[in-house]
């Protein structure tokens, strides 16, 4: 599967994607590329580490588990919340161990800037996740200090917990961007285990991140980003984006899919996404301007970025 970017009627470039979207049932509806081969999902991850945190006692609903399972884009109810997480367990802002940076919102942004603040770890994408890691190891005496440590117990629990959901041997560890410890699984595995999350009873671990998720799209993200939009297009839907252009998402019944651009090329990952979705029969109005990308020259739209009309029948 490829996605062009086409400008003022050339092809400028393309990006080469990996697609995998399953029935209700789990069986195969579409697949392109080497599904089975390793990934780094990045943040598409962060509900099972959430999930890991539950099981071990974190104790936060609604928003805030949300938020646990978040890249924010450091709207100011972001930045709110993971102090709120923090304060709950007892703990500020030096224990962060995520790295300094400046919201990702370009208004939230300058708005830091304007009021003379500067890079700091409540801004950061990973925030909320980290505040909750560190409420996990309040309430279990943990040690905060090392809570990123791959041999730390709470790391292990996560490790054991993605092991679990994946129904895959974690291949090798890594070190993610945030500065936790970084999984590597496949596609099928990702699949699987988002899957797991809402085909779960209710009122379980699984299914309280899953719910908690899909009721509060923009404390997942942001207000304005892909994932939420898509979310409030199709309720029911959980979408978790991961860097390096990964997505992997999961609807009510069952029907779900994880997406990977090869090239790491964010600007293509949301339109493969969309095609995934539409090929599970799950579709929106909403979801036009999503499925091609607009690009401008002097300000003005001269091209756009689009899937790849492939020949009937191929899977390439």
């Amino acid at each position: 599967m490829v996605v062009e970017v086409v400008r003022s009627g050339f092809v400028e470039s393309t990006h080469r994607a990996r697609m995998l979207a399953v029935e209700a049932d789990g069986s195969p509806a579409r697949v392109h590329g080497a599904v089975d081969a390793l990934v780094s999902p990045r943040s598409s991850m962060k509900p099972l580490q959430a999930l890991a945190m539950v099981r071990s006692g974190l104790a936060l609903e609604g928003e805030l588990l949300a938020l646990a399972c978040a890249s924010h884009a450091g709207e100011a109810f972001h930045v709110d919340g993971a102090r709120k997480i923090l304060a709950g367990a007892g703990l500020d802002e030096g224990v962060l161990r995520c790295p300094e940076d400046l919201p990702e919102d370009a208004a939230a942004r300058e708005e830091v800037l304007r009021s003379g603040g500067e890079k700091a770890r409540i801004y950061m994408n990973c925030s909320g996740k980290h505040a909750a890691m560190l409420a996990t190891c309040a309430a279990n005496d943990w040690p905060v200090e090392t809570y990123l440590d791959p041999a730390h117990p709470l790391q292990r629990a996560i490790r054991a917990t993605v092991e679990e959901l994946t129904g895959e041997r974690v291949a090798a560890t890594g070190v993610d961007g945030c500065g936790a410890p970084l999984f590597f699984v496949s596609m099928l595995g990702v699949t699987r285990a988002f899957r797991a999350l809402v085909l779960a009873e209710p009122g379980t671990p699984e299914r309280r991140v899953a719910d908690a998720f899909r009721a509060h799209p923009e404390w997942t993200s942001g207000t304005a980003r892909p994932e939420a939009r898509l979310m409030r297009a199709i309720p029911g839907l959980l979408v978790k984006a991961g860097a390096e252009a990964f997505d992997a998402f999961v609807f009510e019944d069952g029907r779900a899919g994880t997406v990977k651009i090869e090239d790491g090329g964010q600007r293509a990952r949301t339109p493969v996404t969309v095609a995934a979705l539409r090929a599970l029969g799950l579709d929106a109005p909403e979801l036009d301007d999503l499925a091609a990308g607009t690009l401008y020259g002097g300000g003005h739209p001269v091209g756009e970025i689009r899937l790849r009309r492939e020949p009937q029948g191929s899977a390439d």
